[in-house]
């Protein structure tokens, strides 16, 4: 098993459309303004921007993300990261009923070197680190989508 790499997944019911839903997540650089362990999003060109998070863990995560898809009629949006982290995202938008579903999908190495020094105590925390930021993410996105 190699202890840096990590497989996340979430799941988030939203009372929107999914066209509303991917539309808030397609813009990057708004992401702070409703999902605050998202610190900061600087633009690079039309496709590549420089992303910095922190959740609950006190240590900032600082990244390239380079759009691969973008798919409004799939409602698919997908990144490769680099940096402190290095993989993909992959957020999908699927109906469900009178509103949506966004699924999150990442597969990261983390490379940077606290993160990889505490690899193997660190785990839990860096994992639980991940939901509590996700858990706050849904949260500020249905804020959002209901003041958009």
């Amino acid at each position: 098993m190699d202890w840096n790499r990590y497989r996340f997944r979430s799941r988030w019911r939203l009372p929107a459309a999914p066209t509303a839903v991917y539309a808030a997540l397609e813009r990057v650089e708004d992401y702070p303004r409703w999902w605050r362990q998202v610190r900061e999003v600087n633009r690079v060109d039309d496709s590549t921007g420089l992303v910095r998070v922190r959740s609950l863990l006190p240590y900032d995560v600082t990244f390239t993300a380079r759009e691969v898809r973008r798919d409004p009629v799939a409602r698919v949006l997908e990144t490769a990261l680099s940096g402190d982290i290095d993989g993909w995202a992959r957020w999908t938008v699927t109906a469900d009923g009178t509103g949506s579903v966004a699924r999150y999908e990442q597969v990261v190495d983390v490379s940077k070197p606290l993160l990889r020094r505490f690899a193997v105590p660190g785990r839990p925390l860096f994992r639980a680190n991940h939901w509590l930021m996700m858990r706050a993410g849904r949260r500020g996105l249905v804020g959002h989508l209901t003041t958009v």
